[in-house]
């Protein structure tokens, strides 16, 4: 430890960095939510060990590289608010961020209040702070939880948009509660600092705006342009009004996510990036300022109110949420249990704290201790308990049997449709939005943007989907694909494809070898485009089993996968285990004019509950 003591602040410095993104690969490893680990490791570096500690490392600076920190994290995510999207989730998941996130807000303030932890002031900001969930720490739980269709999205979206919404909110009382009371019934300076905060941030939102649109910047510096805007808009109307930066860094980010024609996609992804290293060292920091005494305050008021937002604040938000909805009880049962507090909370928790306290603001103090307390319980109390809850009130999937297909090519394109035809669910990813476009007008799920990115993390519904087919053209893309989903999915279930410059490799860099020895997409994609084959399907019987139909064959058939009775999905792969008996479905590419007995729909009404009939089998040529 004394040498530890002598150690200089560059080495620490680093040693947090590293140890903060160590905890974000941890954590996607474990599939569990990063800020519970990250503030475990500040704990650990800052009280326990004495090893970080901020005030003497950081001195005068603390504060303004906070302030930062947290004026990118709530920029970031309020790019992610869309109103379109608002409006597209359903009654229940709007009337959960506006209704719900009010009554949980007023029920857990009344209640921090009641218990004499806070002046009602405080209380209030602490109500907004920890009534919203995040995208960050609920991804991770539905991942684990598998609940259903209908409920994952209810909460996904929850996530996501009232991640914002609450931090607004937050924002609101905080100005208020800054003031003070005689500031705060001076409504001149009221209105002056949401004037300035809100013009200021349109203003700059505006200017982004008419720059990107009219490319009056090269593509490599248009995010860290972007994030220069965000910083200065921060600090001007800091300077023009105190404590409304943050507030215009956040209206900035809603403009620039509802503008039209206005591509933030690229944006986005940097500041993703970006917000990752800074709650990577954020959270580390701050929680290393928690005083180790005030780890064993949690006496019995603290207790009573982190049990009464788990039993009672929740439960109330989604009653009022959704009455009149036809939401079954065993549904609101669930969405009433699994509502984790996120890095929104946290961070700007730990600013808030901060200004108070140099305010002197009484109860400001115990706010970070109290809010920590509330995501490290929910977060893991509700990560433990979510999937047998959901499993006990039947709510969760099956085991997943859906395809995530890395691609939008003709091959992948096909083999999607031939999957759908089969009643597998299928999601086609991939960057190109003509591809995306053509395969959303043939009916298919699609995503469109990077599948290895945070915005997938977050956006990506793999709720019924178990297993990977990386077929893009871009090699590096698929083996990054099988390594991210292999965690997910197992690595048994994550498949490659061979591309015509990787082909003579003696090793595939990620994911098992699809089709075929010597079978490429390049192959592939000539043989459906150019030379008129397709993707058919065979049922295997008593009579015609799988040695039969590989007699059959032609030599030219290329065999894909086949699909189990109970639906489950089977690659033809170079390490196929797998044995095909009767009542299986076997899909294979052949030309036109080649067929086996082949499954058809006889009708539209058939054919969309997948009931395929056999077909007598056609004589091959020859």
């Amino acid at each position: 430890m004394q040498m530890l003591e002598h150690i200089g602040p560059a080495f620490i410095i680093s040693f947090v960095v590293a140890v903060g993104i160590a905890a974000q690969w941890l954590s996607w490893w474990l599939k569990q939510p990063a800020i519970l680990l990250l503030l475990v490791a500040g704990v650990v570096a800052g009280p326990v060990l004495g090893v970080l500690k901020p005030d003497e490392l950081f001195g005068d600076l603390l504060l303004p590289a906070v302030s930062l920190g947290v004026a990118v994290i709530l920029f970031e995510g309020s790019l992610t608010l869309k109103f379109s999207e608002i409006r597209g989730h359903g009654q229940v998941v709007t009337r959960l961020i506006t209704i719900g996130a009010l009554v949980s807000m007023l029920t857990t303030a009344a209640a921090a209040w009641a218990l004499d932890l806070f002046s009602w002031e405080v209380a209030l900001l602490f109500g907004a702070l920890v009534s919203v969930t995040g995208p960050t720490v609920i991804v991770p739980i539905l991942r684990s939880v598998r609940p259903n269709k209908s409920l994952s999205n209810i909460l996904r979206w929850e996530g996501i948009l009232v991640d914002p919404l609450g931090a607004i909110a937050a924002l609101v009382i905080f100005q208020l509660v800054a003031l003070g009371p005689e500031g705060a019934g001076d409504y001149l300076l009221v209105g002056k600092l949401f004037a300035v905060g809100t013009g200021l941030g349109a203003a700059a939102a505006y200017g982004l705006a008419v720059a990107l649109r009219r490319h009056v910047m090269p593509d490599y510096l248009r995010n860290v342009i972007t994030l220069a805007f965000v910083l200065l808009a921060f600090s001007i109307s800091n300077v023009l009004v105190h404590e409304s930066g943050l507030l215009a860094v956040t209206v900035m980010g809603v403009m620039l996510a509802n503008m039209k024609d206005l591509d933030t996609e690229e944006i986005l992804n940097f500041k993703e990036s970006l917000t990752v290293l800074l709650t990577s060292v954020l959270f580390i920091v701050l929680a290393a300022r928690v005083p180790l005494h005030s780890l064993h305050l949690a006496g019995w008021g603290t207790a009573l109110l982190l049990l009464f937002i788990l039993f009672v604040a929740r439960p109330l938000s989604v009653l009022a949420s959704t009455l009149g909805s036809s939401l079954p009880w065993a549904e609101r049962a669930v969405l009433s249990w699994i509502a984790p507090r996120g890095i929104i909370a946290a961070a700007v928790s730990a600013l808030f704290a901060l200004r108070l306290e140099e305010a002197g603001v009484p109860g400001a103090e115990s706010l970070v201790q109290l809010t920590f307390a509330v995501i490290v319980v929910t977060v893991f109390v509700q990560g433990v308990t979510a999937r047998p809850f959901a499993r006990w009130m039947g709510v969760a999937e099956p085991d997943a049997r859906g395809m995530l297909i890395v691609g939008g090519n003709p091959v992948a394109h096909a083999i999607a449709q031939s999957l759908k035809k089969l009643d597998i669910e299928v999601i086609v990813a991939d960057t190109s939005w003509e591809q995306i476009r053509h395969a959303r007008m043939t009916g298919l799920r699609t995503y469109f943007g990077t599948v290895v990115s945070d915005d997938a993390d977050q956006k990506l519904d793999l709720v019924g989907i178990g297993m990977l087919f990386a077929l893009s053209h871009r090699a590096p893309l698929n083996a990054l694909a099988c390594i991210r989903y292999g965690t997910e999915f197992g690595s048994a279930n994550v498949f490659n494809i061979r591309i015509a410059d990787t082909a003579e490799r003696a090793t595939t860099p990620a994911g098992r070898t699809l089709f075929k020895e010597g079978m490429t997409l390049e192959k592939l994609e000539t043989l459906i485009v150019n030379e008129g084959f397709e993707i058919r399907h065979t049922r295997l019987t008593g009579e015609f089993d799988f040695h039969k139909m590989e007699e059959m064959q032609s030599e030219e058939s290329i065999l894909l996968y086949a699909v189990s009775p109970d639906g489950a999905v089977y690659p033809f792969a170079s390490d196929r285990t797998f044995k095909a008996g009767s009542g299986w479905r076997i899909a294979y590419i052949d030309k036109k004019e080649w067929a086996m007995p082949e499954e058809k729909p006889k009708s539209a009404g058939e054919r969309a509950k997948a009931h395929i009939s056999e077909q007598v089998p056609k004589p091959l040529p020859g």
